[in-house]
């Protein structure tokens, strides 16, 4: 994916300034697409130090709603299915659990004219976990993860396709620090702190 990501960037820049479709105030823009959730690859341990904990990667549809308040700025919200990871610890498989991340993003699109168009964004990110399940070295225990709030940086590229249409490459990290219980006692913080890529088709309004 992160192969891909990079092609579709390079590619962007060679095409860059050229068309004439623009966001204009009071526009609503739509997306619909894929996404692969990837927590960093060290995850912490729990335990006091005696597990270290991996947590793999999830690929889900998604979908954005951005909302002008002028042709450069814009407010996006993000939503999902639901995600689902796998625990590793100690390289063993522990327990499975679900989230969904819904996210706002305050944006800012540098060339709204330009047929390719880069953006970033800042925003925040609530984390709603559920569905865990244990196996493994956990099985018969009752794992429970905390809900998580944080930071959320995007960055990304709009290719406008014509005036109602467009595709966009783009990647966020999310700071999601989630407390872990088994049976009620606390054994933990889970770092997961992804990186999220994906690509989307949008409809302007």
């Amino acid at each position: 994916m992160k192969k891909l990501m990079g092609t579709a960037l390079v590619a962007a820049i060679a095409l860059a300034g050229v068309g004439q479709a623009h966001a204009a105030d009071g526009d609503w823009v739509v997306k619909v697409g894929a996404h692969v959730v990837e927590p960093k690859s060290d995850n912490g341990t729990l335990a006091g130090g005696a597990l270290k904990a991996d947590i793999g990667s999830s690929t889900r549809p998604t979908i954005t709603a951005e909302y002008f308040f002028t042709p450069h700025v814009g407010l996006e919200v993000l939503a999902s299915t639901p995600f689902q990871h796998t625990v590793r610890l100690n390289g063993v498989k522990a327990a499975t659990f679900k989230h969904l991340p819904p996210t706002i993003s305050l944006q800012y699109h540098f060339r709204p004219q330009a047929t390719v168009s880069p953006f970033v964004g800042l925003g925040v990110n609530y984390t709603y976990v559920f569905g865990e399940h244990t196996t493994g070295p956990l099985a018969g225990t009752r794992l429970s993860v905390n809900d998580s709030f944080g930071v959320a940086a995007h960055a990304g590229l709009d290719f406008r396709l014509n005036p109602k249409w467009l595709f966009t490459v783009d990647a966020r990290w999310i700071n999601i620090d989630a407390k872990a219980k088994v049976n009620g006692v606390s054994v933990g913080t889970v770092h997961v702190d992804p990186w999220v890529y994906g690509v989307a088709v949008g409809y302007r309004f």
